[in-house]
């Protein structure tokens, strides 16, 4: 069966409502061992929509580095972090609700957001929908899922130029065996989630 693109129409409905500056936003890098978690807000201009917007997971890197230029050089877009710290402090799933609001904070004028996921983050500085899904039905959304991605990945390729042997240009801290076995010969180091089990055990195996 052939995937539906997503389209602008909950962009359209939020405008019919009242809403002026309407913004997706979307998140990555929740289940990574390493690096922080990324979120991105974009406010697409209805008149100037990048053609092949879609869920950054369904595209290759470089149709995702391709998409992402077009979607800078006519969308405005913010792009924010939860470091490390963040991670382990709050747990991952608040820390990625941080990382979208201030993404979404970072974005100015905005008075609408669609956001990727089930729920909310608190405190928004705008009125807010959740859509599960939306990376994959809603333009804005699927624009936001690119180019937090792009801006994620490119992060940790320059990482790993300081931390070869964990292989994050490749893996971008997700735990492959390659990843799992540096952890293992190497230790962890500052940019290792040590809330997440696999970097724990590994930290405290000898207890």
């Amino acid at each position: 069966m052939a995937r539906i693109p997503p389209d602008y129409s909950r962009e359209t409905a939020a405008m019919a409502q009242g809403a002026r500056y309407v913004v997706g936003v979307d998140e990555v890098g929740r289940g990574p061992l390493a690096g922080p978690v990324t979120a991105a807000a974009v406010r697409l201009d209805p008149g100037r929509l990048p053609a092949g917007l879609a869920d950054s997971k369904t595209l290759t890197a470089d149709r995702r580095r391709g998409l992402a230029a077009d979607i800078y050089a006519t969308a405005a877009v913010s792009i924010a972090h939860a470091s490390v710290a963040e991670i382990d402090g709050l747990n991952i799933l608040h820390a990625a609700m941080l990382a979208m609001r201030r993404a979404v904070s970072g974005l100015s004028p905005a008075d609408f957001a669609v956001i990727d996921g089930n729920r909310l983050p608190e405190d928004l500085p705008c009125r807010a929908l959740a859509v599960v899904g939306g990376d994959g039905t809603c333009l804005s959304v699927a624009a936001a899922s690119i180019v937090a991605k792009v801006a994620r990945d490119a992060l940790m390729v320059d990482l790993a130029q300081h931390y070869p042997p964990y292989g994050w240009e490749t893996n971008a801290g997700y735990p492959t065996a390659r990843h799992l076995q540096a952890l293992l010969d190497f230790g962890a180091t500052p940019w290792h989630r040590r809330s997440f089990r696999p970097v724990h055990n590994i930290l405290y195996q000898d207890n």
